[in-house]
């Protein structure tokens, strides 16, 4: 299986920008409940402009950070693993698995609570996180696991996109909606001229995420239309799609992640630990990140192999996907930012985000040490 140049460019910089992750998490969590703690969460609620430093993070930063996972997206249906019916069928059939199996476990433990909004909360694999776990056990990993890791990850994070835009929106303002749509066609348009200046795009995806913003439907949603208006042409390293993709890897794995990870896991440990792990949210966040990843991913890829619609590629077994399908249930990022829009309460908030990180931890944990015994000991 091929491994473009910009894909393992991709992959370098999502390995080193998961370790920095978890760095940063560490570093959020250790000063969140220090003597600074005050004042470190009060830098998160600084006010820039009418609204709080966390808010331009969350609606403005992640932006940039789903123009770069639409740009990846836009790659792998054109000329990646997904161009091709018979190759993505194994790692769509896993992230459908990846998806509806840990909301379906959510939606059991909070059936009928004021938390159900949340089952889109264990549907997520962090890329960055994921990656970062998979690259500690070196040339070990088949390049086979790597692509579809990685395709996995990026197939749920449309599956998140598309939930997003669909169930976690306010009331709708359809007029700024309107608008940015109809700036969203004008950069269509002018794609299909072949006009090829990206600041004619970059300033109409400004346009849109502001109206956009103003619309009910989440912002972060321009960053993935902007993606698929910028010409793509064949791909190839002159074309702004590449450029563009090439020159964000850097910036968002290194500084708009890490950004995010310090905001939202400045969370103060309080309470009673064991009543909080109880919790119908967190136990359907456990439960559908620890187990429902791997169990979905596993099973739903199974069936496609077992109904004949496609194979599992050189270097895959079945223990092998069972290892990456815990690596799958590292949620972090998106579990963490479709809790920031799936409830209201600051403290489940909270405690959701805390859960996130040690179930996240727990199958980072499970995934390395399941691989590390059932991968060859060198490729």
């Amino acid at each position: 299986m091929k491994i473009t140049k910009l894909f393992s460019s991709f992959f370098e910089s999502e390995k080193a920008g998961g370790l920095v992750l978890v760095i940063c998490t560490a570093v959020s969590l250790f000063l969140a409940n220090s003597s600074w703690s005050e004042s470190y969460i009060h830098l998160w609620h600084t006010p820039i402009g009418n609204q709080p430093a966390e808010y331009w993070i969350n609606d403005g930063l992640m932006a940039i950070f789903f123009l770069l996972i639409g740009l990846e997206l836009e790659r792998e249906v054109y000329i990646g693993e997904l161009s091709k019916i018979k190759d993505a069928a194994l790692p769509l059939a896993g992230a459908l698995g990846g998806m509806l199996i840990p909301a379906l476990l959510f939606t059991f433990f909070n059936h009928n609570t004021s938390t159900h909004k949340g089952y889109g909360i264990p549907m997520a694999t962090d890329i960055a996180f994921a990656i970062g776990i998979l690259s500690l056990l070196g040339n070990r990993v088949p390049p086979a696991l790597k692509v579809f890791l990685t395709a996995l990850a990026v197939i749920d994070d449309l599956g998140a996109i598309i939930m997003i835009a669909l169930f976690y929106t306010d009331d709708i303002n359809l007029i700024n909606l309107a608008i940015s749509l109809g700036i969203f066609g004008v950069l269509l348009i002018l794609n299909r001229l072949k006009v090829n200046n990206l600041l004619w795009y970059l300033i109409g995806g400004i346009f849109m995420w502001y109206f956009m913003l103003h619309s009910g439907v989440h912002a972060t949603i321009t960053g993935v239309l902007l993606a698929f208006a910028i010409p793509f042409e064949n791909g190839k390293p002159n074309t702004i799609s590449y450029q563009l993709q090439h020159w964000l890897h850097h910036p968002v794995a290194f500084l708009i992640i890490p950004i995010f990870a310090l905001c939202n896991t400045a969370v103060v440990i309080e309470g009673d630990f064991v009543k909080t792990l109880s919790q119908p949210y967190s136990l359907g966040i456990v439960f559908g990140l620890v187990f429902g990843k791997p169990l979905g991913i596993l099973l739903f890829s199974w069936l496609t192999v077992k109904l004949k619609i496609t194979q599992l590629p050189e270097g895959f077994t079945w223990k092998r996907l069972t290892g990456l399908g815990m690596l799958g249930g590292i949620g972090f990022t998106m579990s963490i930012f479709i809790t920031l829009l799936a409830f209201a309460d600051v403290e489940i908030i909270n405690n959701s985000k805390f859960v996130i990180v040690i179930a996240s931890t727990l199958s980072g944990i499970l995934g390395y040490f399941w691989l590390q015994k059932t991968l060859p000991k060198s490729v």
